[in-house]
């Protein structure tokens, strides 16, 4: 009934899965915990350098390994090349390198002529996973071995020269204008002594201390569910299971539908057995809830955004290889409906979004999910609202067949409303399309692998037209001030109406006006003062040569030769 242990090595790790029987019977389960996980040991084990660039290397003394030489150390990378370390001498030299995506070579030369070994990988060793290399030389042998693959080894000659003289500072990295490494290595002992590569690291270009990455640090620019990839030199975007496009999964990927045309994604498409198909896309594999017998579904994602003017329409359906369908269309008042029919009851379940008038030509976005019986739906930036089927609904989406957008064109039985709906068709903008791991437009519009479940009847053209969605919240009419309808709203005057025929506007009006007019005043009134102030400075018309002279007479005189004093006895001055 129960079962515990610890994993002890790290030999037995990493853990891909854990297999248990007998679980088929009714009222049968299994559940697995997985305890805390607790790191010991030497902490050079994770001592780590970052090569950046194709030039860049590492530095250390001369490797002294005359009669032996033990290397090991771990590596992750996505090149096909590189080399690992190197060491020179004057003939003699002692080298690792990546040779091909699933070549490891050690070389040296002792004075006895080259001599290669190479270990040949089944896998690609470009995969950025950790690979284990082990390096020795002897004066009886020399081996090679890769991970757990089998050991490459070399006897060494019976005669001639056995030691291994080196000169040249050791190189990790690149040396000698050769492709250098680009990658992570970590835990890299040479004689039993771990080099510190991330001491050195820290004052070298190129290197980085540690191997942690960059999606470490920016992997949240990668948007809507794209997946950080790790690269040596920077990081990129994984858009491919996403409906978006662009360096950082942020661009729409939509389409204009003209009148009439539709598009089919087929779930299940020739050459492909229905088990295969729906466990690598409709079914997320790391999502045990979501994996149901006879592929059927207990949960979907589906989000989308569109426009139109026209109305009713059919915006998306998704069939089945039973009755069962999951449809979002437009009513004839233009209103939004969600249509499930899972089985168990006569009719379809309807959700009605009454929240306005959504063929107005106005981009709106559309989220929908369901797990068993419960649903949440948000439409644009309205808040979500959650729903849930009649308890005698089924809660499997029964083998799903494929997509449809614009028009239903499915064998058998369909829905009157949706018959009536499906003419002429729907006539607007459908983006980022996207039902679980399935973005049928993106497949139309870029080659993928799963261009070929696609079919389109008519021409599609790619547009963003349907993509921005709306950016204003709505406010409700309780909460709008302005709203003259609502009872309950608060408005900002509460006084009685003005009489003599003025109502609240005009005095509103006449309140903008006369603020205006004191505005000008007041700026003319300043104007006016600017233009006629004082500047501060004054003249006066008096003689030159005031200062050295007895009397302002004698200065007039003084400064006017041809002055004659005619001074009118009427105007002398008497001090009485």
């Amino acid at each position: 009934r129960k079962d515990t242990g610890m994993l002890s090595y790290k030999e037995h790790l990493p853990v891909s899965q854990v297999v248990v029987g007998d679980v088929d019977r009714p009222g049968s389960e299994a559940k697995v915990s997985v305890g805390p996980v607790r790191c010991q040991g030497d902490r050079n084990y994770w001592n780590a350098a970052s090569f950046v660039t194709s030039s860049s290397y590492l530095h250390f003394s001369t490797f002294q390994a005359e009669t032996s030489a033990d290397i090991s150390f771990y590596f992750k990378t996505s090149a096909s090349d590189g080399v690992f370390l190197e060491n020179l001498g004057n003939t003699d030299f002692i080298k690792l390198e990546l040779k091909s995506a699933t070549e490891v070579s050690f070389s040296f030369d002792v004075g006895n002529g080259p001599v290669e070994i190479v270990v040949r990988s089944p896998n690609q060793l470009n995969d950025d996973q950790w690979h284990r290399v082990n390096a020795e030389r002897n004066v009886k042998q020399a081996s090679l071995q890769v991970d757990q693959l089998p050991v490459e080894v070399r006897k060494a000659p019976t005669e001639g020269h056995t030691r291994l003289e080196l000169y040249s500072q050791l190189y990790v990295g690149a040396a000698g204008g050769q492709r250098g490494f680009l990658g992570c290595i970590r835990s890299l002992r040479m004689n039993g002594v771990t080099l510190d590569l991330e001491d050195r690291a820290k004052v070298t270009p190129g290197v980085k201390p540690g191997c942690s990455g960059h999606c470490t640090s920016y992997g949240m620019y990668c948007a809507n569910g794209g997946k950080c990839v790790e690269k040596y030199n920077g990081y990129s975007c994984d858009c491919s299971r996403t409906a978006y496009d662009g360096p950082f999964c942020i661009k729409d990927v939509g389409a204009f539908f003209e009148e009439g045309m539709w598009l089919r994604y087929n779930f299940h498409s020739p050459g492909t057995s229905m088990k295969d198909l729906v466990s690598r896309t409709l079914l997320s594999s790391t999502d045990p809830e979501t994996t149901a017998p006879d592929f059927n579904l207990n949960k979907e994602e589906l989000s989308f955004s569109f426009s139109t003017t026209k109305s009713p329409c059919v915006l998306l359906y998704i069939s089945s290889y039973t009755q069962d369908f999951i449809a979002v269309l437009v009513k004839p008042s233009g209103n939004l409906q969600i249509r499930y029919s899972l089985g168990g009851t006569k009719e379809p379940s309807n959700i009605d979004v009454d929240y306005r008038n959504m063929a107005n030509g106005q981009p709106h976005t559309v989220n929908i999910t369901r797990s068993g019986r419960d649903i949440a739906l948000q439409v644009d930036h309205y808040p979500p609202t959650s729903y849930s089927l009649p308890t005698a609904s089924d809660i499997q989406f029964n083998s799903p067949k494929a997509l449809f957008l614009g028009k239903v064109i499915e064998i058998g039985k369909i829905d009157q409303d949706i018959y009536k709906y499906n003419t002429p068709g729907f006539t607007g903008c459908l983006s980022r399309v996207q039902f679980n791991q399935i973005a049928p437009l993106k497949a139309a519009l870029r080659p993928t692998n799963a261009s070929s479940h696609v079919h389109i009847q008519g021409e599609l053209v790619e547009s963003n037209c349907g993509a921005s969605p709306l950016t204003i919240p709505p406010m409700s009419a309780a909460t709008d001030p302005w709203h003259l309808d609502s009872a309950s709203a608060d408005f900002p005057y509460h006084g009685q109406a003005i009489g003599d025929g003025f109502n609240r506007n005009s005095a509103i009006i006449g309140g903008v006006i006369a603020v205006v007019i004191f505005t000008i005043l007041c700026t003319l009134v300043f104007l006016i003062r600017y233009m006629f102030r004082h500047k501060g400075t004054y003249h006066t018309n008096e003689a030159k040569g005031a200062e050295s002279a007895e009397s302002a007479d004698a200065a007039i005189m003084n400064n006017d030769p041809n002055f004659t004093e005619t001074i009118d006895e009427s105007k002398k001055e008497w001090l009485i």
